[in-house]
């Protein structure tokens, strides 16, 4: 094949599996409805299974139902006959796809699946199949053609299975009203879990390795304190530990551009009074929004009181992998 005849070939296996998917948009009946209440009535786990590349389509289905708020693993339906049936229990539901509706070791799940009481959902290509008639609920994933010239190769048929897989997912992921954080949770070990889990309490310095000074303390021994916690900052504090100002980097060098006497200058005369703070039950990425809309790079961390309980920078942010 010459590279326009390649090319061409990509195109139409885009196009037959475009004109798949487009075609479920007709098939979101009461059905689809039906199943989504069984789904969300599911007291225990729902199990997904498939044989062959429909078994590929069901382990990504059951990894994106658990990562949505809804308890889900793949269950290999050769496996399941030779022991592994004991993770059914009563309390689930069963999803199972094949696109022909007559896999055989699926077929001979059915009559136990029977017995538990477990509700069967199914996707097949074949609405009359052995499988389909046995569901609870059957959902149409037929397709009018493969991608595959062949018409040999599940194609076609696995995205359209793929892609109702993630409409049950997503319509039941509204349904619980599952969140970011909830989603987070799920994925703590990810940016998105670092970015809505983790508080500026998590990270902020506390105790002895916040910076501070009282009011009234010379500016030399200020910078003593900021050079000594290396924030590149010291809060400024009153004798009941309550934030009264800040002084910076950025305070320092416009104190320089000045006549000021280092040591005789008292910290109050150059602080910023009026300075950003947060809370330690705040997230990370609030304190990191504060930080770039403000142009700072230093937050106090105060309690309702005003009274000093940490501080933080953009480093310890960077640290962290919020930024």
């Amino acid at each position: 094949m010459d590279n326009d005849a390649l090319k061409n070939m990509a195109r139409a296996v885009l196009r037959t599996e475009a004109d798949a998917l487009l075609a479920l948009n007709e098939r979101i009946d009461d059905d689809f409805v039906r199943a989504c209440e069984i789904l969300l009535g599911c007291r225990e786990r729902i199990v997904v299974t498939g044989m062959g590349k429909s078994g590929h389509i069901a382990n990504k289905i059951a990894a994106t139902l658990a990562s949505t708020g809804s308890p889900a693993f793949f269950l290999h339906p050769a496996e399941a006959s030779h022991g592994d049936l004991g993770m059914i229990t009563a309390g689930d539901v069963v999803l199972a796809i094949s696109n022909s509706g007559e896999t055989g070791e699926i077929i001979t799940l059915l009559p136990i699946m029977k017995r538990l009481g477990v509700p069967l959902i199914t996707l097949t290509g074949n609405r009359n199949s052995t499988i389909a008639t046995a569901a609870d609920v059957d959902l149409d994933v037929s397709v009018a053609q493969e991608a595959c010239p062949l018409g040999l190769a599940p194609t076609a048929s696995t995205t359209a299975a793929l892609a109702m897989g993630d409409a049950l997912a997503i319509s039941l992921l509204q349904s619980r009203g599952f969140t970011e954080e909830d989603f987070a949770r799920s994925h703590p070990g990810g940016s998105l879990g670092r970015r809505l889990l983790l508080r500026v309490e998590d990270i902020m310095h506390a105790g002895d390795k916040t910076p501070a000074v009282m009011l009234g303390t010379p500016l030399s021994e200020a910078l003593v304190e900021m050079s000594r916690k290396g924030l590149g900052m010291t809060c400024v504090v009153d004798q009941d530990g309550r934030l009264r100002g800040i002084f910076t980097d950025g305070d320092l060098r416009r104190t320089l551009d000045r006549p000021v006497d280092v040591r005789n200058t008292s910290i109050e005369a150059v602080m910023t009074p009026d300075c950003r703070t947060v809370q330690g039950t705040m997230l990370a990425a609030e304190a990191l929004n504060i930080m770039e809309k403000s142009k700072i790079n230093a937050l106090v961390v105060v309690d309702d009181e005003q009274h000093v309980r940490g501080a933080l920078n953009m480093h310890d942010l960077l640290r962290a992998g919020v930024v």
